[in-house]
This record gives C-alpha cells, structure tokens and sequence, in this order.
C-alpha cells in the first residue's frame, strides 16, 4: 500500500493496526505523502467554537464536564441569544476564523428552542463564515430543517470503537450516533465526526474507531482527533496520561485512511507544547480551534497559535468557493488583465 492508494472504504482491523504500529518516521512520512496528494501541506484550516447552552446534559458521558450527572462546578446556562451568538460569530471572523462552530449540551434539540438554532444559521452564513453545529442526536426532520437553515457541517462524534463504547457512554448507543449521522448525510450537510483519545482505552480501540470512520460509506469531510482534559468532577479524572507518540500516530493514521478530510488537532492542545503540535500538523493535522476557549475548557489562545503558525511557516487555509473551476480561472483572468491596464503593472515582454 502506498499513499497513492484509491481512496478506500474496506479497510480491516489488521491493516489499521499495521499501520498503528509502523516505525514512527515510516509513519509521518507516509502521512506526509497523502497529506500532500489533497492539501497544500503549509495551510491549516481555523475554526472557532461557542458553546451557546452549556451543562446540565442528561447523558453521561464520563469525560464531559456538561454532563447532569457529575458535580463539576460549571454553572448551567440557558440557550443564548441570537444577537450574542452573532456578535461571537462576528468576532470570530475578525480574527481569522472561516468557520464558526456552535454547540449545545442538550441530547438532542427541543421544538421550543430549534426556531433560534435556525436563525442563528441564517445570521453566521450571512456574514460569509461556514456554519456547523453539535446539538445531540438528530431525526431526519431535524436534520432537514437544519440543512434547510443552510447548516453546512453538523458534528456527532463517536468518541471511540464500539467495543469500548459502553465503558465511556450507557445513556445512548453506538447505533445512535450512527444513525445521527446518516440523517445528517442524507439531508444534504457535511458531517465533522471523531473521537477522544487517552480515556483508558487500548491500541484496537483507537484502531476500532479509525476503521469505523473509514468505512462510513462517505468519509467524515472533518475528522475531530481529540485528547482527553482530564476534568475533576468526572469518572475519568485520574486516568492514566496517553503516550504523546500515540497520539501523534493516531493523527497521521486517520490522514492515511481518510486522505481528503480536514483532520482536526482538536482539544486538548491547551496541554501540548508547540513541537507536539508541530509533530501533529506534520503528520497530517490540518485544522484546529482557534480563540481563547473550546466549549468549557481552556484553548491556546488566539495569538499563541499566530506565533506558531508564522514560526513553522503556516497560513490559515482560505474559505473554500462553491464556484466552478472555470468561474475561477474567469475571475483571475478578469484580474490579471486589470493589472495589465494599470500604471503599476510592468510588461517584461515589451521591456
């Protein structure tokens, strides 16, 4: 196999654990290549997130300090006004972020509070930012609606393989999650799906979940690859730290398997040093958070991240256009001539 492979849908528990275990430079390397193939190698898309209603979830997911059922000192809040979530929004963009993302604890959106959710949509994409959004489960109308809204990505983790899934997780199944996300595929939105690394689970369990994400019968177009923040509070408060080199590997895995996807360095960057995140974006990590703070936790702060990017060379990825390739190459030939026609435009051919 190499990284010219087509993409693939039929990958096994022995080739991704193959792959797991692979001399690490062999590993980045081969990461480099498919990386390379899709994406220019030195930009890294940015997102920012809001949490816009925060705690007090029923489900009871052990690493999630919203959840009702651990006492973690974080103060319930009600859903937020449209006019905060877009003065968010607003200045979000102003600082560099081409997609704005919006969460709510809820386990899934209530009839009462989804009109808001939509005009939250509507406001975001009219100021020229992409939208996505983690509500909880979703039907099929709810996805409609939301698409419908213009809701360009919904994310719905699975968090990790099913096999270690009840160990994290009880009040919601696998098969939930999975259903969650063909609604949001078959309404017509992109889906942001991934996982958490470090909560006590083993080699075939991040294997597992890879595998998972890889055989969807479309890959997740963003891959959220996210380390544990241990929150007192939780069940798994004191679980043993992940080996960094594991994760690292974990990174450049989903970039070989799922070769067109953004692959998300996700939270938990507020606990890596520059050269682990460094290592990340080598190994074919190619969008992040950005702003001073994810959902509930702490994140690198905006100008942290502007300093490293300008000491590895990095540029935030520009907003993609939903115009053709031939509208494209118009408008640069429409902006070549005017500089042609300007006084500030030199001819070295009539030089």
């Amino acid at each position: 196999m190499t990284a010219s492979d087509a993409i693939r849908h039929d990958w096994t528990l022995k080739e991704v654990r193959e792959l797991l275990d692979m001399p690490f430079n062999d590993l980045v390397f081969r990461a480099q290549q498919a990386h390379r193939q899709w994406f220019d190698p030195n930009e890294v898309q940015v997102s920012t997130l809001l949490s816009i209603k925060t705690g007090a979830c029923p489900e009871d997911c052990m690493y999630c300090p919203q959840s009702g059922h651990y006492n973690t000192g974080l103060e319930k809040e009600k859903l937020m006004q449209v006019e905060k979530v877009l003065e968010q929004a607003k200045a979000a963009k102003e600082t560099g972020a081409t997609r704005f993302c919006m969460g709510a604890a809820w386990r899934s959106p209530t009839k009462k509070d989804l009109p808001h959710v939509l005009e939250m949509i509507r406001g975001v994409k009219d100021m020229g930012l992409e939208t996505c959004m983690t509500l909880g489960m979703l039907t099929e109308d709810q996805a409609s609606e939301l698409a419908e809204a213009g809701l360009d990505y919904y994310n719905h983790n699975l968090d990790t393989s099913e096999r270690y899934y009840n160990q994290i997780i009880t009040t919601r199944t696998y098969q939930d999650r999975l259903d969650t996300l063909e609604n949001v595929r078959n309404a017509g939105m992109k889906v942001c799906c991934g996982g958490i690394m470090g909560m006590g689970e083993d080699e075939d369990d991040r294997a597992g979940l890879l595998l998972q994400l890889a055989n969807l019968p479309d890959h997740p177009e963003s891959v959220p690859i996210n380390m544990l923040i241990k929150i007192p509070g939780t069940p798994l408060e004191d679980v043993e730290d992940l080996d960094p080199f594991e994760f690292v590997r974990t990174i450049a895995v989903a970039r070989i398997l799922m070769p067109k996807s953004h692959v998300r360095l996700s939270a938990g960057r507020e606990d890596m040093n520059d050269q682990m995140q460094a290592l990340c974006f080598m190994a074919g990590a190619n969008s992040i958070f950005y702003g001073d703070q994810l959902l509930t936790t702490e994140n690198p702060q905006a100008e942290q991240d502007r300093a490293l990017f300008r000491r590895l060379g990095i540029v935030p990825e520009p907003l993609a256009t939903d115009r053709s390739d031939e509208d494209q190459v118009d408008e640069l030939t429409r902006r070549m001539e005017q500089e042609r026609q300007s006084a500030l435009f030199y001819d070295a051919a009539n030089a």
